[in-house]
């Protein structure tokens, strides 16, 4: 039965509530909804026009609805008279197949008719930047090794506790919060759980590590490469697969030397066999690809990848298996769609499921000081615009995802990078001026 949002407002004493959806470039839009008024929107949708966002619409098409999924609320910790409700896009009583939400909703019941249920897990890292974006907040930063940095990590206290105890009043399970390798850069964890609820708390921590940010005088980015000396915000991975009832792990293998079933190897052989052309949603900006392919940076390292490969518990490889029963997936960044994020590797491991496909050689080299000699591995995309090329000729990924969504995207996509081609930069005055 679906929940009734007004004596949801009743019982918790909202007031209003964010009707909200995630566009493809992963912009969060959203109506604010008076709770006299929300039985009605429950019922018939928030109106969007679909031009005004990144979504392939134009003037013409008629109004998008946004229809709340009640089950996915939540209530602002910092603002507790406002809910936060996540929504599934509608047109003309069908729902809007390039919608990201319904994208993954559609891939995962693809899984569960497979009888797989998908969990996963992310690790969202972010700057705590100056409000008008400029520099790193804390001028106090400046060690060449600041990864885990205590002092650091403390003059941050208040934004950094004031997230995690939201999390914490959230049930979301936070169990741990650090400092991470670059100046100004945090992380914070919290437990792993079905794909689509991890997703729906991606999208919703973005918007609270941000909202907090700014009530402290500071700016959150998870800008995948905003300065060029430091090392870029990642947005690793965690997977796994579970059975229905979501009691046993079907990725575990206590036989096996790494801990991995058959199935696990499959789904991750799928993962790389489709990760040139999954670089484009896990990697969906011209920024992205300044850090995939940085140079070392201040700390010595970039800790993402530039080639496909995958190792044991090493952390210069595409993908890492830490234990038993789950791999890290570390080519996302801070700017991937929470929800194409998800549907996009859980349609590759399906593919690599269903044709028993093999992941490639395990590789335990330290590829940052011997990468150069792997050289049968693809190399990623060394742009945005290669990246969205690859996807565009994996039709077996376009077809999982659904034609619409791989249509509307590539568009959207090419559209972006011509933008920035045609953009003059500071770099071509200073090379090509006097030629």
């Amino acid at each position: 039965m679906t929940q009734c949002l007004a004596q949801v407002a009743k019982d918790r004493g909202i007031r209003y509530f964010m009707i909200s959806f995630t566009d493809l470039f992963g912009f969060q839009r959203a109506k604010l909804v008076p709770a006299a008024a929300i039985a009605d929107i429950q019922k018939d949708g928030a109106g969007f026009a679909g031009f005004a966002t990144w979504l392939d619409m134009t003037p013409a098409h008629p109004d998008m609805l946004a229809m709340a999924d009640a089950p996915g609320l939540v209530q602002l910790p910092w603002k507790p008279e406002v809910a936060w409700v996540p929504a599934d896009c509608v047109m003309d009583n069908k729902t809007v197949a390039q919608s990201p939400r319904v994208v993954l909703k559609n891939v995962l019941a693809k899984a569960a008719e497979q009888g797989f249920r998908v969990k996963t897990g992310v690790e969202c890292e972010y700057f705590l930047i100056n409000a008008d974006g400029s520099a790193i907040s804390d001028s106090m930063d400046l060690a060449s090794k600041p990864c885990y940095d205590q002092q650091a990590l403390m003059r941050r206290y208040d934004v950094i506790s004031e997230i995690c105890d939201y999390m914490q009043e959230l049930g979301w399970g936070p169990y741990q919060n650090d400092h991470e390798d670059a100046n100004g850069q945090f992380e914070m964890n919290w437990a792993f759980d079905d794909a689509l609820k991890t997703a729906d708390r991606h999208s919703f921590f973005k918007y609270m590590v941000k909202s907090v940010a700014e009530k402290h005088g500071l700016r959150a980015t998870f800008m995948p490469k905003p300065f060029a000396n430091l090392t870029g915000n990642g947005c690793h991975v965690h997977i796994s697969v579970w059975s229905p009832d979501g009691a046993a792990n079907t990725f575990a293998d206590a036989t096996d030397e790494m801990g991995l079933s058959q199935q696990g190897y499959n789904f991750l052989g799928g993962i790389m066999q489709h990760a040139t052309g999954l670089a484009a949603i896990t990697n969906p900006t011209v920024n992205s690809y300044k850090r995939i392919n940085a140079p070392r940076t201040i700390s010595g390292a970039t800790w993402s990848p530039n080639s496909v490969t995958w190792t044991g518990n090493n952390r210069t490889h595409m993908v890492r298996v830490p234990g038993a029963g789950r791999f890290e997936f570390r080519l996302p960044d801070g700017a991937a769609n929470p929800y194409l994020l998800q549907a996009a590797i859980i349609a590759a491991g399906l593919d690599g499921i269903a044709r028993n496909a093999h992941p490639g050689p395990r590789l335990d080299i330290d590829m940052y000081q011997e990468g150069h000699t792997v050289t049968d591995a693809p190399r990623l995309p060394l742009n945005l615009l290669d990246a969205v090329r690859a996807f565009e000729s994996d039709t077996t990924l376009k077809a999982s995802l659904g034609e619409e969504l791989a249509s509307a995207y590539v568009k959207l996509k090419t559209g972006e990078w011509n933008g920035y081609a045609s953009h003059l930069t500071q770099w071509e005055r200073e090379h090509t001026l006097d030629v």
